[in-house]
């Protein structure tokens, strides 16, 4: 599969572009609470929880929108492939109908609604439970970062995802399943499972254009140096490089450990398929390491820069002390305020008319000289 790169150009302030980080801090558990306790721990960005059922085979493709789990029976019961959307996890006593009514273990139902969870694939008796952060590029100008946990629930003929919001990452995925004759339509749901992290993944080859760009960006303006305040950009395009690398660096590991595995709820004719995505994970991972490599590169650019501006200012100063010594000396020697009748031992000028002039000649004459000198030895 080739990833094509697309990048808008834009002529916004790097400080007014991208954020990748949520800037709002998530929920903690209490300590000491009982393994599976259910606890919502991000924010509610939906105003109820909407399912939407997907029932496919290669005959047919029906998209229904339900309001309780127990619609979904006629659709399970036969022998059509289901893939049963949740969007939105706010709403626990709703989520645990669900759970209720496939008999998920208690820890899956706990890192469900846990959205801080690393991404990592376990397996149980009867479901292969998947986590992933969904990290996409903005679509519009102005926009930020959008990004979300992502868990998916494969059993027997079905699959269960869970989103924090109705973000439309899967639509994709949903048009294809309109077209008859696809492997998706042909293939059981490990496949559709396939898909969904095949889409996530893909979206990260976007985010990482945009943080080239961003970083591309960044590199012009010190270059150039259209501003001064780029420190602050920089450390906040590192940390959300670092962010970027924990939200994807276990999925590398654990999709190897799952293609190691000999697993039921995939067959082996997926398997090469995520192998397939394995290698763009790994792929996306080489490509954050290179842009932290050369933000690195970036901060030591911009502190030379500033050094380098620093010394230009310090150069001209320096000069300036440099010409101004020689004419205080000579102001200093005429400053002397000597008797002119004391003697032989007087200073001849201080009662010649042209005494002045002859003193401020000489001081004119000796600082053009200097810079003269500074020019040749290219000090200006």
């Amino acid at each position: 599969m080739t990833k094509s790169k697309s990048k808008a150009r834009g002529n916004n302030k790097v400080k007014d572009v991208l954020r990748l980080r949520p800037v709002i801090k998530l929920k903690r558990k209490a300590p000491g609470q009982a393994p599976g306790t259910i606890e919502h721990t991000g924010v509610q960005r939906m105003e109820s929880v909407q399912l939407t059922v997907h029932d496919y085979s290669d005959q047919h493709c029906d998209q229904i929108a339900i309001r309780s789990i127990e619609k979904s029976a006629p659709y399970l019961g036969d022998r059509s492939k289901t893939w049963i959307q949740v969007q939105g996890l706010h709403d626990i006593a709703q989520l645990k109908d669900i759970w209720s009514y496939f008999e998920l273990h208690p820890l899956m139902q706990e890192d469900i609604v846990s959205v801080s969870q690393r991404p990592k694939i376990e397996s149980y008796p009867e479901h292969l439970f998947i986590v992933l952060r969904m990290i996409a590029a903005p679509t519009q100008a102005g926009e930020d970062f959008r990004s979300e946990q992502v868990s998916l629930v494969l059993g027997p003929n079905y699959l269960l995802s869970f989103q924090e919001s109705e973000d439309p990452v899967f639509a994709p995925i949903i048009k294809r399943l309109q077209v008859p004759g696809t492997r998706l339509r042909t293939l059981g749901t490990d496949y559709l499972a396939y898909a969904l992290i095949d889409n996530v993944v893909d979206h990260y080859f976007l985010a990482l254009d945009a943080l080239n760009d961003k970083v591309e960006r960044l590199e012009e303006e010190i270059m150039t140096q259209k501003q001064d305040d780029l420190l602050s950009d920089i450390h906040g395009l590192r940390r959300d490089l670092l962010y970027f690398r924990k939200s994807v660096w276990s999925l590398r590991d654990s999709m190897a450990q799952l293609l190691r595995d000999e697993s039921t709820h995939i067959s082996s004719e997926v398997k090469v398929f995520l192998r397939d995505v394995h290698d763009h994970v790994a792929q996306v991972i080489d490509n954050i390491e290179n842009l932290r490599e050369t933000v690195f590169s970036l901060y030591d650019m911009h502190m030379s820069t500033l050094s380098n501006r620093m010394n230009e200012v310090m150069k001209v100063l320096t000069i300036i002390a440099t010409i101004f010594i020689p004419l205080t000396f000579i102001a200093g020697i005429y400053g002397m305020n000597f008797n002119p009748e004391a003697g032989r031992w007087n200073m001849p000028e201080l009662n010649w008319p042209y005494g002045y002039p002859l003193a401020m000649g000489l001081m004119l004459i000796m600082a053009l000289l200097m810079l003269l000198y500074f020019k040749r030895k290219k000090w200006l």
